[in-house]
C-alpha cells in the first residue's frame, strides 16, 4: 500500500477523481452521456473534446521541460498557425474543398514547425536561455499573426475545416481522436525508443550527456521543433472550433495551463524525469476545473483566482515533503506523550 501511495501517478489520479466526484455530487448530470442519432453528448464528452488543444500543447511542453527548458511561445504559435490556415481558405475560390482545407492546415502546421525550429536554434545553437528565447516569439508571434490576417479577425465558412474541431467520428468528437493519436505517437517515441532515455539524460545533466557522446544539442533542438509542431496542430483545432483566426485570443494563456498540467502530472521543472501519462491526467484535471468554474457561475474576472487556489491545493496534496511531515505528525499523535526512561527516573530520585 505504501508503494502505491509513493508512486508519482497516484496523487494526480486521486486529484482528478476527487474533482469528478465533487462535480457528480453537485450535479449528477455531470457523468451522464446522452445519444442523439449516432453522436454522444454530455459534460464528460465536452471535456474530452475541449481538452484536445491543451493536450497537444502540454505534450510538447512535457518534452521541452524534460530537457530543462520552457516554451512560452506556444500560444502565439497557435495564433500564427490558425491565421495561416484561415487566410489560405479565405482566399481560395473553393473553401469547401477538402484539398483546399488540407493544404491550408498543412501550411499552418509547417509554419508552426518552422517557428519551433527557430526556438530550438536560439536555445541549442545560440545558447539563449529558453525563457528569453521563447519570450521573444511569444511577444512577436501575435504580431506576425496580425500581419497575416491584415489586422482583422478572419472568418470563414468551410464544412471540412469545421469538422476537425466540431465533427464526430464513430460517435465521438474527431478532436478527441487527434489528441489520442498525438499521445500514442509521443508515448511510443519517448518510451519505446532510446530517445526518451536520451531526453531524460540531457535534462538531468546536459554537459555530462554531451561528454558521454549524446547529441544534446540535436535533442534540445528537436524538442522545441516538436513543441512547435504540436502547437500548430492545436492552433488548427482552435480556429476550427470558432471558425475564425483571432490573433489576440487564440491560445491566450494556454502556455500557463500547459505548464500547470505538466507539473500536476508529476514532471519536474528541473528537467530529467517526465511522465506522458501524468501530463494526460494533468490536462484532464485542468479542463475539469474549468468546467467546474463554469458550472459554479464564477465570474470570468474571478475565475483565474479560483483556478489558482484549487491548483495550489492540488500541488500541496502532491508535495512529498508535506506528506512526510503530515505522516510524522500522525505517528507522534498515535504514540502519545513520551514515557520517562529508567535513566530519567534515577536522575529524579537522586535530586
Amino acid at each position: 500500500m505504501k508503494r502505491i501511495f509513493k508512486h508519482r501517478m497516484t496523487w494526480p489520479i486521486i486529484a482528478l477523481l476527487v474533482l469528478v466526484l465533487v462535480n457528480t455530487i453537485a450535479r449528477p448530470s455531470f457523468i451522464s452521456v446522452t445519444v442523439q442519432g449516432d453522436k454522444l453528448y454530455g459534460p464528460i464528452i465536452d471535456i474530452l473534446r475541449n481538452s484536445a488543444p491543451l493536450m497537444l500543447v502540454a505534450l510538447g511542453m512535457t518534452i521541452v521541460i524534460a530537457t530543462r527548458g520552457i516554451d512560452l511561445s506556444v500560444g502565439a504559435i497557435m495564433a500564427v498557425s490558425g491565421a495561416v490556415a484561415l487566410t489560405i481558405i479565405e482566399g481560395s475560390p473553393a473553401p469547401d474543398s477538402l484539398a483546399t482545407v488540407m493544404i491550408a492546415a498543412t501550411a499552418g502546421v509547417l509554419v508552426a514547425l518552422v517557428l519551433g525550429v527557430w526556438n530550438g536554434f536560439l536555445v541549442s545553437v545560440v545558447g539563449i536561455q529558453p525563457i528569453i528565447a521563447t519570450l521573444v516569439l511569444m511577444l512577436a508571434g501575435r504580431g506576425i499573426a496580425l500581419l497575416i490576417t491584415g489586422g482583422f479577425i478572419t472568418t470563414i465558412n468551410s464544412d471540412p475545416y469545421k469538422f476537425m474541431a466540431q465533427g464526430y467520428l464513430i460517435g465521438l468528437p474527431f478532436a478527441l481522436f487527434v489528441s489520442i493519436a498525438a499521445v500514442i505517437a509521443v508515448a511510443l517515441i519517448e518510451r519505446r525508443t532510446a530517445l526518451g532515455v536520451l531526453t531524460e539524460a540531457v535534462g538531468i545533466n546536459p554537459e555530462a550527456s554531451r561528454l558521454a557522446g549524446v547529441r544534446s544539442r540535436s535533442i534540445i533542438w528537436a524538442a522545441y521543433a516538436v513543441s512547435g509542431l504540436l502547437a500548430g496542430i492545436a492552433g488548427i483545432l482552435y480556429s476550427s472550433n470558432i471558425m475564425a483566426a483571432d490573433a489576440n485570443a487564440a491560445g491566450l494563456y494556454i502556455e500557463l495551463d500547459a505548464i500547470l498540467a505538466v507539473v500536476l502530472g508529476g514532471t519536474s521543472l528541473m528537467g530529467g524525469k517526465f511522465s506522458i501519462a501524468g501530463t494526460v491526467i494533468g490536462v484532464f484535471t485542468i479542463q475539469t476545473l474549468k468546467s467546474t468554474i463554469t458550472f459554479l457561475g464564477v465570474p470570468p474576472a474571478v475565475s483565474p483566482l479560483f483556478l489558482a487556489i484549487v491548483v495550489v491545493i492540488v500541488v500541496l496534496v502532491q508535495s512529498p515533503q508535506l506528506r512526510d511531515r503530515l505522516s510524522r505528525a500522525v505517528r507522534r499523535v498515535r504514540r502519545g506523550p513520551a514515557t520517562p526512561t529508567l535513566t530519567d527516573s534515577g536522575a529524579e530520585a537522586a535530586q
